[in-house]
Order: C-alpha cells, then structure tokens, then sequence
C-alpha cells in the first residue's frame, strides 16, 4: 500500500513554534506517518565569540531544552503510534564536517546520546536506528553532505527536498534561497549517484512550525505491506520509498518487473514507469547513470475518451494574518473514487527569537467531515499569501468517476457551483468573499485522466558496471515527484 508522511519537521520542543501535541494533531488530520524532530547536538558548532554567540548560545538552549523534556516527547510519540497515525521517535544532529542529519528509530527506547557523527551515534545508541542526510545541497563543510564520508549502512535513505529546496542536481527546480546559502553542485543526489552511493529519496518539510507535512515542503512516499511502524520501517531499508514536493503522485516504477531498491542482474532491460498525478503532466523522464534515457512530454499525450477526472478546489489568498476558516463539499452523480486534502500552516523555516511569532503559530483546526463515493467534506483554515512567490492557500483534489454529463457541485462557505463534467473541461471559476483584498475561492478547470496519467517505457542494456535507473516527474503546477533508483547489474 502506498502511504505519505513527513519524517522531519519541528515545532517548539526545541527551537521552533507549537506545541508537540498540536503538531500531532495536524500530522494525524492528513498524514499516515511521522516524526516531530527536536534538534539535539552540534559536536563541531563554532568556537564562541563575540560574533557567533548569538548562534552559539541559541543552539545550546535548544539543544539542553530537548535534553530536559526527552523521556516526555519519547512517551507522548509512543503514546501517538496508535494505528491511525504511525510515529516515529526521532532527533537532529547538526555537523558542519559530516552535514546535517536526523537520526531517526522505531523502538520507543531509543536514547538521547551524544556523538561525534552520525556513524558513532547509530553504533552506540543500542536500538534499531538510521541517520537521514538533509539539506545536502548546501557548500561542503558549511552543513552539507560529505559525500566523501557518507555511509549507506546507516543513510539507506537520504532527503532530497524540502522547505530548503531541492538538491537532485545543478539544474533541479527549487534553487536554494535560504540564508544558509546556495545550492553546490558538489553536493548534489547526482553527485552522490555518480560516486556510486547507494541510496532512496525522501521528500520532508522541515517545517519549524508545528506543521507537519505543509503542502508544497516536501513529503515521503511509502510503499509498505500495512500501515505499521515495522512496514515502514522495512520499506525505508529496502529503498521503497520515494519524493514528492507536495501533490500525491502515484509512481509505479520497474525494471524486469522488480522495484524500487531492488537489484537487478542481467544485460537487456526492460524498464517502466506508470504515473497517476494530480494536474496536467508536464513530463516523465527516466535517468540512466543521471542521464535521460526516455522522455515523455506531456504534449506528447493524445486525448482519449476519459474514464476519470481530478477536479482541485483552492482556497486562500486576502490580505489577512488572521486564520480564514473554510467548510467545503464536494458531491456528484457520478463516483467520488477518492480526495486529497492539501493543507499548509504558517511558514517558518528557521524562527529565532528575533522572529516575534507567538508560541502557537499553528493551532489551526483541518479535518476530512465527510468521505464516500458521493461526497467529501472538509474544513480548514488559511492566511494571506506570504508573496507572489510564497503562496499559503489550501486545496482539495477530487477523482470523479463519470462522463462530460455528469455533474458536480461545489460548496464553499455557503457558496455552491454547479457545473457538468464538459463545462468544468472548458475552464474553472473563481468568486471573492470580500470587495477588496478578499478572500477567495478558485475551482480549476477539470484534468482528464488522459493528462494526469503516463506510461513511459524503454528497453536499454547494461554499461558493464552496475547501471542506476530512476525516474523524475512534472506537472504543470510546478510539483514534482522523484523516483528512488532501481539497480542493475551484469
């Protein structure tokens, strides 16, 4: 079955905003999985003096400030594991040498140490543990990767996306634009690739509040035998798990017939990568050695008579820092086959006290009212825009099941729009709650499966070493999804 959740993120436990229990229940209104990440030590942190004592003194109390609270966080994480929402105990081990990493473990014992590197803490801390590489993109010796000490055996997976940006290579959107720097090329997923390291790629917030899982940061897909710690903890070692930025792309990617993380042994191959996205394709490409092998351009798509429609609902926008509250349905005389709520908090990234925020940024009340093949119901709560660039709306994405007759109404507010299949194919609508700077409401127009759905395949014959395939798709919208490597071999 495939799952999403975010296995980095922050809130308040140590330096960030909102409450650990509030950051598990937005975790639980929408994801399958998760961490709540406290930032834990920094061995190599700069010598202390007049110019770096701010941030020196800054990390420490977060860092002692987690140390206190330790045997509560654990518990109230063990506490949260119950089924509905699968958590993960976890912490955050800054390195200027070795890049950053969150260490994360599924056994409730899992101990607050602290090391010299990622390596020695996954040895000496006594359970079952991973160290996650994040951020890698950033300058070498400046909390990059070291791809030049990076182990797989204990970062069978590394994070590839998130709130920084994205790092699969030089020329991957997302360019980084934090403070902390660039994007080097030298520490890109390509470059780790090419050195031959072997590795699954994970897509995280690293959100700062409490918002785990903020639509369009980054989130991890999961494919796992059950929705259980142990599942997913099997399906991360074995590399079946892949990146998205934020739409929930379904990505089925093969080689001889065997998947992601696997190794496959022979001279030809046969490779296939079938992709359900949640707007208009824009390409699916599949990667040789970092190389493209096949491309499929979304142009390239020839309509078809659809079986299936994706129909997104967005809500947001005004001129107000104060939370807008929407209550949606969506119903129809077709099928409902199913809905993905896409929710987004507050935006930080790195809060220090300077920031002014309050403690609770986030208590935001999202929830799914109402499921089945006839309608969705939802509520939630968005701010304005942050800018042109740094959107803070929500949205719903609905799969209708039907034809160009079948109808359907959307409820916004109180509001409700009536269109037929057809009509919402020819274009969307939108309406304002207010006469100036107001809140609005945007329907899109409707996406035929014909242009959410590709099938790309190849045939191709081994180089005479071991050959890495993986696959990266696009949508209109700017989402992406990035496929894990398959492996193969003579």
């Amino acid at each position: 079955m495939l799952l999403w959740g975010d296995l980095h993120n922050h809130c308040g436990i140590t330096y960030g905003f909102g409450s650990l229990q509030n950051a598990l229940k937005i975790a639980r209104s929408h994801l399958d999985f998760c961490c709540i990440t406290g930032h834990a030590m920094w061995p190599d942190i700069y010598a202390r003096t007049p110019e770096t004592e701010f941030i020196v003194d800054f990390h420490r109390e977060g860092f002692k400030k987690l140390l206190e609270h330790w045997d509560e966080i654990r518990a109230e994480m063990a506490r949260q594991n119950d089924g509905e929402l699968v958590t993960f105990q976890s912490y955050e081990m800054h390195s200027s040498l070795y890049g950053d990493h969150h260490i994360i473990s599924p056994d409730d014992t899992f101990p607050l140490i602290y090391r010299d590197s990622p390596a020695r803490l996954v040895a000496d801390c006594g359970v079952r543990a991973i160290a996650v590489p994040h951020h890698i993109g950033y300058t070498p010796g400046y909390r990059g990767i070291n791809w030049e000490l990076y182990d797989q055996n204990i970062s069978p997976c590394v994070e590839v996306c998130s709130k920084h940006g994205c790092a699969m290579s030089e020329t991957a959107p997302y360019p980084y634009y934090h403070d902390m720097g660039p994007r080097d090329s030298r520490n890109t997923v390509y470059a780790g690739l090419r050195r031959g390291s072997r590795f699954c790629f994970l897509g995280s917030t690293d959100h700062h509040a409490g918002f785990p899982g903020s639509y369009g940061d980054g989130l991890t897909a999961v494919l796992a035998k059950e929705k259980s710690r142990e599942a997913i903890w099997e399906a991360l070692l074995s590399g079946r798990a892949y990146a998205v930025t934020g739409d929930r792309i379904e990505c089925d990617f093969t080689v001889n017939g065997q998947g992601l993380g696997e190794t496959v042994r022979g001279a030809k191959r046969k490779l296939r990568c079938a992709v359900k996205g949640e707007y208009w394709a824009d390409k699916l490409v599949i990667y040789k050695n970092c190389r493209p092998l096949a491309v499929l351009c979304g142009e390239q798509l020839r309509p078809k008579p659809a079986r299936a429609y994706k129909l997104r609902v967005e809500m947001g926008w005004g001129n107000s820092e104060e939370l807008t509250r929407w209550a949606g349905r969506i119903t129809t005389d077709g099928r409902l086959a199913g809905a993905n709520l896409y929710l987004r908090g507050r935006s930080l990234l790195s809060p220090t006290n300077h920031d002014g925020s309050p403690v609770e940024v986030n208590e935001i009340d999202n929830r799914v009212l109402e499921q089945d093949t006839q309608a969705f119901a939802w509520q939630c709560e968005t701010v304005r825009n942050k800018s042109t660039l740094h959107p803070q709306t929500d949205a719903v994405v609905a799969e209708i099941e039907g034809g160009p007759d079948t109808v359907v109404n959307v409820t916004v507010n109180g509001r409700t729009h009536t269109a037929s299949i057809a009509q919402l194919l020819d274009g969307g609508v939108t309406w304002h709650v207010k006469p100036w700077h107001s809140e609005a409401v945007k329907i899109h127009a409707a996406v035929p499966d014909s242009a959410y759905e590709m099938v790309l395949e190849a045939e191709d014959e081994g180089s005479g070493g071991m050959d890495v395939y993986h696959a990266e798709f696009a949508q209109k919208n700017g989402q992406w999804a990035f496929v894990s490597p398959i492996y193969a071999g003579l």
